[in-house]
């Protein structure tokens, strides 16, 4: 089982900014659709919570490492390696994830920005 991400999925034109994320601590990285949307893969080694937060557009995502507990309209779900979890647009959520969680996401918009992008 690999433990991390391959180094090309990390590149350093990838990593998304500290300030754009939700999660202290995380390390993320982000790929652009064509469409607009965006695909990021997010590495959380130390393990916490996800401050609550909407987005104007889908989420997708899939545990591959570790464990994610999704807290979306007052319930608590947990989402293990391999299961999948879909967040409609303007859906309140947060969660709290283990140490050594890595997940991918995928966004019908934009939601992240890198290191040295604008708000």
């Amino acid at each position: 089982m690999m433990k991390d991400f391959p180094e090309f999925m990390k590149h350093p034109a990838n990593r998304i900014a500290s300030k754009a994320q939700y999660t202290p601590g995380i390390e993320g990285y982000v790929f652009d659709g064509a469409d607009g949307s965006q695909i990021a893969f997010w590495t959380n080694p130390n393990g916490g919570e996800s401050a609550e937060h909407v987005h104007e557009y889908d989420e997708y995502f899939v545990v591959v490492q570790g464990q994610y507990i999704l807290i979306m309209g007052g319930k608590r779900i947990p989402v293990r390696v391999g299961e999948e979890c879909f967040i409609p647009k303007g859906v309140p959520h947060s969660g709290e994830s283990v140490a050594g969680t890595r997940t991918i996401h995928a966004f019908g918009a934009k939601r992240a920005r890198r290191e040295g992008e604008e708000a």
